[in-house]
Parts: C-alpha cells; sequence; structure tokens
C-alpha cells in the first residue's frame, strides 16, 4: 500500500490541529483533566504522534510525561505512585509515552518484572483507571500497531541517521529478537485492562503519517464537540516611531547566510 504523502498529511493535519486548539480551550475553561497513553512496540510511532498532538498546543497546559528508568527509591514504592505524580491537574492534559503499562510490556518480555509483579499489575491496573475515571479524568489508552518487517525498517534507518541514533537503546536492540513475546504479552495486557470505563484503542500506524491522522481524529471524535470561542484581542496603536533593537556594548553574532 502506498503511504500518505507528506505534503499530503500535512494539509490534512492542520485543521485538526486547530481543533486540538479548540480542544485545549475547552479543557481549560471546564477544568477538566485529560490523560492520553501511547504503548505500542519501539519504532510504532509514539514520539512522532504526541508531537503532532502537542504542537500548538500550550507546553504549560500540555505536558509529555516520559518517565525513565525507576530510581532506587521508586523501585520500593507502590507500583503506580510515581506515575500518578504525574497526573494532570485540573484544565490540564498529560500525553504518556509509555506509561504504567511497562509493567505488562517491556518489563515483563526483558525480565525486569517477575510473574507475580505481572499477575498484580493486571488485576490492579483496571481498579487504578477505575478510580482515574471515578474522579473524572478523562483517559484514553491508544496501542500503537507496527509489523516486525516494517519495524525492522526503521530500526535500519534510526541506526544509519545520526539525529535518531538517541532513540536506539540495547534494550531495544535486544527486544528485536522478541517479537512474538511481545506480543504474547500485549494480548494478556487487553484481555486483562479492556474495560467500558477504560478501553483501548488499536491504531495502525506501518503508514506513521496515516497513523497520526487516524488517532488524532479518533481522540477528537471521542471528546465533547464544545466551542469555546478565542478571547478577543485587539492590539492598541503604538505612538511614536517603533523604536529599534539596542545591543549596548555586546553586538550580536554576524547573521547566517546558507551560501557562506
Amino acid at each position: 500500500m502506498k503511504k500518505l504523502k507528506r505534503k499530503d498529511y500535512e494539509e490534512l493535519l492542520e485543521p485538526m490541529q486547530v481543533e486540538l486548539a479548540a480542544m485545549a480551550r475547552w479543557i481549560a475553561a471546564a477544568g477538566k483533566r485529560l490523560v492520553v497513553l501511547f504503548e505500542g512496540r519501539d519504532t510504532a510511532g509514539k514520539g512522532g504522534a504526541i508531537d503532532a498532538i502537542r504542537e500548538h498546543l500550550n507546553p504549560r497546559q500540555c505536558r509529555v510525561v516520559a518517565l525513565p528508568k525507576p530510581t532506587e527509591r521508586e523501585a520500593g514504592q507502590w507500583y503506580f505512585q510515581r506515575y500518578a505524580a504525574q497526573l494532570p491537574a485540573a484544565g490540564e492534559v498529560a500525553l504518556f509515552d509509555r506509561s504504567w503499562y511497562n509493567r505488562a510490556g517491556v518489563e515483563q518480555v526483558m525480565g525486569f518484572a517477575d510473574g507475580a509483579q505481572v499477575k498484580a499489575f493486571l488485576s490492579q491496573a483496571p481498579a487504578f483507571e477505575k478510580q482515574l475515571a471515578d474522579d473524572g479524568i478523562l483517559l484514553f489508552k491508544y496501542w500503537l500497531c507496527c509489523d516486525q518487517a516494517e519495524q525492522e525498517k526503521r530500526f535500519a534507518e534510526r541506526s544509519q541517521d545520526p539525529l535518531k541514533r538517541w532513540k536506539l537503546s540495547p534494550i531495544d536492540l535486544e527486544a528485536r529478537k522478541k517479537y512474538a513475546d511481545y506480543t504474547k504479552a500485549r494480548e494478556a495486557m487487553l484481555k486483562a485492562t479492556h474495560t467500558d470505563y477504560a478501553p483501548w484503542t488499536l491504531v495502525d500506524f506501518n503508514d506513521q503519517r496515516l497513523g497520526r491522522l487516524t488517532l488524532i481524529r479518533d481522540l477528537l471524535d471521542r471528546l465533547p464537540d464544545t466551542h469555546i470561542p478565542d478571547a478577543k484581542l485587539r492590539l492598541p496603536k503604538l505612538t511614536g516611531k517603533p523604536h529599534k533593537e539596542r545591543y549596548g556594548v555586546l553586538q550580536p553574532i554576524p547573521v547566517f547566510h546558507p551560501k557562506d
């Protein structure tokens, strides 16, 4: 299947980003709390989807949560504790680039959590999410799907691209051998944690641009279509001549010219 061209993607994305800005105004005005979880295989496209959503939103309102490996102290806490600390306050949006579902995915497959811990998580996660939903948090859980052949292609691209090499960790490389194990873990996770109050939505991300558009459209369609108009803004007229920038003692560096 032919992948979506960048030009077509950008034309389709722009009106959705306008809707996302309107959504953010509604979240702020209504004092709602929005949590979106992005889960999926390595290279699936979680970061790109998050960037497309937050690009034109106020960073003070919309936060990306991408937690590192737990510290020694965090490892001794209630498992959900460090994630609960990242939940939004009234009027805020939290986008989780991976989430508490690490336990049912990478931690299980790579041997960082034992069977008892995974079993406890699968039992406790629905209860934890029920509390969030009951407290009024809008919770959306997305799993980004990617075939192994496409994943291998993206791994190869990252290995050759100096701007993307940071995305490849030793764990990512080791996980390449465990595609089937991740599938098995995912199916058990979906079965245990797909609920009426916090359902999973699977999105095909073999074409990342098309996947982003599909995910954003779905998210927007699931939220109330409440229009909060932009505040009227009128810039007062300047009086006198516009001032030029003063540099004082220090001078700016020379302007960059591409042909230099």
